[in-house]
């Protein structure tokens, strides 16, 4: 294996760059990304939390390798001097009705070896002052960085390690005239890559990739749109780290919790609704293609038919504001509406299979002369130098790393 190609400049694709040049420096590597910077999608657009773990099924990969990737990730942020913070987060039971789940959550956390604390009502509030809760969780592992430029580092570090990095270049198309794949590459000076190896971390149109590749697919990349609020500078005292609430183990998703960002800003949700396009972060954004692709997509009729309540309470409160602040003062009482303002969104890609059950873990196949990472949402971005070298080690079988001197 002399050539590959890695598709996708966002953190999962550069960090799985970065693990194989570190491991085979004589490989000629080539990482293209179709838009004209890194991380401009899923990577750039979520609110930098460093992940514990602790929510992840033991056993899985979420759990191994955020925890391992939560170590790493610090660990590379104090090598290249970008700015971060453990800070902690709390995960708050509101009522005595949340007890049980939050009882769970603390086991789980214990399980995957996590440090967790558990704080009674009084507890809870020398943490976090203006927090309304029964009961909650304190842990102390988690926190915050601006993973743009993480992945700024790590286009770097790809390049000082004999690697290049081509922006502004989308994939259309792949031809096999003899033992190497040939990409085909658009863009302006678009041009063709012969690769012995092809490596597809294009997040939301990973489906796709696999797809066009010839790779035999059962899942769907179905869009769902996450919507932030920022608080006022004059109100972010209410939150001094990270405040989430118990999760709706009814629902896949987290739920609307507060964020103490890398730079100062606090952000509130965000909430989980369905975009009417791959990238459609704003409520407007519509490409009736794609849409029709997600609603006659069989999984995502089934997955409605289950969730279909909390899918209404999601949209009510994309188009409210009031309903929107409502579901945060459960935890902040002191919050108004008029304490908030809009924020940019994001969008996770979440794979879905045809019976409708929502991929819960990362998922990564190999077909020939290709590796598809068809399933990595939060919290890839923690793991993301974890989830690089599990599939450097597991799908190519390269395991000795070498020092990472000179790559400053």
């Amino acid at each position: 294996m002399r050539e590959v190609v890695v598709i996708g400049a966002g953190i999962v694709g550069l960090s799985t760059a970065y693990a194989l040049l570190r491991r085979q420096p004589g490989v000629r590597l080539t990482v293209i990304e179709k838009e004209n910077r890194p991380a401009e999608h899923q990577t750039g657009h979520n609110s930098g939390v460093i992940h514990s773990g602790i929510y992840y099924r033991p056993g899985s990969l979420k759990a191994r390798l955020a925890r391992e990737g939560n170590r790493r990730m610090v660990a590379y942020c104090e090598e290249k001097g970008i700015p971060h913070e453990v800070c902690g987060k709390v995960i708050v039971a509101a009522d005595e009705s949340e007890l049980p789940g939050l009882r769970a959550l603390y086991a789980r956390g214990q399980e995957n070896g996590i440090p967790v604390r558990w704080l009674e009502a009084g507890e809870l509030r020398e943490v976090e002052p203006h927090v309304r809760g029964v009961a909650a969780i304190h842990v102390a592992t988690t926190g915050i960085v601006n993973y743009r430029q993480v992945c700024e580092a790590l286009a770097d570090d790809i390049c000082a390690l004999g690697g290049e990095v081509r922006f502004g270049r989308p994939v259309v198309g792949f031809s096999r005239p003899s033992d190497q794949v040939v990409v085909h590459v658009g863009g302006p000076g678009g041009d063709d890559i012969a690769a012995d190896l092809v490596i597809n971390c294009a997040g939301l149109y990973s489906d796709r990739i696999a797809r066009m590749a010839g790779t035999p697919v059962t899942v769907r990349i179905v869009p769902f749109r996450g919507e932030y609020y920022e608080i006022r500078a004059e109100k972010r005292h209410l939150v001094r780290n990270l405040i989430y609430p118990v999760p709706d183990p009814n629902f896949p998703f987290l739920g609307v919790h507060f964020t103490r960002m890398i730079s100062g800003h606090v952000e509130v949700g965000p909430n989980a609704v369905l975009a009417f396009r791959r990238e459609g972060y704003r409520r407007q954004d519509l490409h009736l293609g794609e849409l029709w692709e997600t609603l006659a997509w069989r999984g995502f009729r089934r997955l409605a038919r289950t969730y279909w309540r909390e899918g209404m309470r999601e949209m009510a409160r994309s188009y409210s504001k009031r309903l929107f602040v409502q579901s945060a003062q459960r935890l902040l009482p002191e919050l108004q509406e008029e304490d908030v303002t809009p924020a940019p969104a994001g969008v996770r890609a979440q794979a879905l299979d045809a019976d409708g059950n929502l991929l819960d873990d990362f998922t990564v196949i190999r077909d020939g002369h290709f590796i598809h990472v068809l399933n990595a949402p939060s919290p890839a971005a923690t793991a993301s130098l974890c989830i690089g070298e599990y599939i450097v080690e597991t799908y190519l079988g390269v395991t000795a790393a070498r020092p990472t001197s000179g790559t400053r």
